[in-house]
């Protein structure tokens, strides 16, 4: 099958693949294109249109005197357009800028390396001299409020930080103040734990922002943030179950208002009650939901035993689609003295476990610097060696609200559960 157009010119090959010979050139013709004296060797025939001088009808034989490549341009006296380059109607080609079309593609993402100060980091994140990969924007996080700060850290070990938080303030119906602090810490052995710790981080901040403006009892509102953030992270799960384990987190957070602070969680993320006064009683405030805590409570070991015991952080509580029944655990407290509230993830707690632990290392001054301390209490973990994410929030308690009908109590006065000194 010879290709369409060039029946004339060229033949098929003959069986075997050899190639055919030449075909004879008609006595007479010739191949007139500037440059080429006769007929190129392998084609048979001149090309259409070439065949000895052009006739009268050819649509260039009416063309007389010099040529004249750009009819209405200024013309030197040999008739050819004379622009300098870059003009307005000169050569398109002539003007065309050489631009190297590489020369402007983006080297990496800008940023130069941390480690070698040298190279520049790709796409991935990694520097393109030393091969140092590059902190991420969660590795390290630092937010304050004019009530409630929070840090989080990647620590030494982990590659990535799965912890998240978030802190807000927001007004109450009769115009008092509220602060809020959640911190969540992805489940390192199920998928995507970083995606599941931030939706719900989010999802629980978004829920008492909407609920607390609009007079919702604080125990309430956490409760429903808590199935807020459940919610978030299970629609995180692929549409196949057991595909994979599902994302999942654990969460603790904290709502002070009104004279009240109050506490929800899931998990083995905790709240620790720090007072201003040092000599009076720090308490833990959560119960874990873990396996070290099951033998605890069932008197099966002692807390010392428990927590040192290889399954002590094997948690039984957490947020996810995998997840068993949810039982979000509140608690209300009216402390009748000022302090802090430390929120934070076992990164921190693994090397401050006790409140009384808690109290040692946290600043004097947490209620008047609650950024410096959460940094404070951050460096605490990664110079015990930082084996964890470390994500914790302080949260400042003025004392008890300014009203004679309110009596005021101990910090366990209206617990659901019982803290833990």
């Amino acid at each position: 099958m010879t290709a369409p157009g060039w029946e004339a010119g060229y033949a098929a090959p003959a069986a075997g693949g050899a190639e055919p010979a030449p075909a004879p050139v008609p006595a007479g013709a010739s191949y007139s294109a500037p440059g080429y004296g006769g007929t190129p060797a392998g084609y048979g025939v001149p090309a259409p249109g070439w065949e000895g001088e052009p006739g009268p009808d050819a649509p260039w034989a009416a063309a007389t005197g010099p040529e004249v490549p750009y009819p209405d341009s200024p013309r030197g006296d040999d008739g050819v357009r004379h622009d300098p380059p870059g003009t307005a109607g000169g050569d398109p080609y002539a003007a065309a800028p050489q631009e190297d079309p590489y020369a402007a593609a983006p080297q990496g993402d800008g940023r130069t390396c941390v480690a070698c100060r040298a190279g520049h980091v790709d796409t991935d994140g990694y520097c393109e001299h030393c091969g140092h990969a590059q902190p991420r924007e969660r590795d390290h996080l630092e937010e304050e409020l004019c009530s409630v700060a929070a840090v989080s850290d990647r620590g030494l070990r982990h590659h990535r930080n799965e912890d998240s938080f978030a802190v807000s303030a927001t007004a109450l119906p009769d115009g008092s103040a509220a602060t809020v602090a959640i911190v969540c810490d992805g489940v390192s052995s199920a998928s995507r734990p970083d995606e599941a710790s931030a939706a719900a981080a989010g999802a629980a901040n978004e829920a008492l922002l909407d609920a607390l403006p609009r007079g919702a009892d604080p125990a309430e509102a956490m409760h429903g943030a808590i199935l807020a953030a459940a919610a978030a992270v299970t629609a995180l799960a692929p549409p196949t179950p057991g595909a994979q384990n599902a994302p999942a987190c654990t969460l603790v957070g904290a709502v002070v208002s009104r004279g009240v602070l109050t506490i929800g969680w899931v998990g083995d993320s905790r709240a620790y009650w720090v007072p201003d006064d040092r000599a009076a009683l720090a308490q833990r405030l959560t119960e874990d939901d873990s396996w070290a805590a099951q033998m605890v409570a069932a008197g099966l070991m002692g807390e010392a035993e428990a927590y040192a015991d290889v399954r002590a952080h094997a948690i039984t509580g957490w947020l996810g689609a995998d997840a068993y029944d949810l039982e979000p655990h509140t608690a209300s407290f009216r402390p009748d003295h000022p302090g802090v509230v430390v929120v934070c993830t076992d990164g921190l707690w693994n090397y401050a476990e006790s409140a009384r632990e808690m109290a040692q290392v946290l600043p004097a001054d947490a209620a008047d610097r609650p950024l410096h301390s959460a940094q404070v209490l951050v460096g605490h973990a990664l110079d015990g060696g930082g084996h964890d994410n470390i994500t914790v929030a302080v949260v400042p308690f003025a004392g008890p609200a300014q009203d004679p009908a309110e009596a005021p109590a101990g910090p366990e006065a209206e617990s659901e559960a019982e803290p833990q000194a």
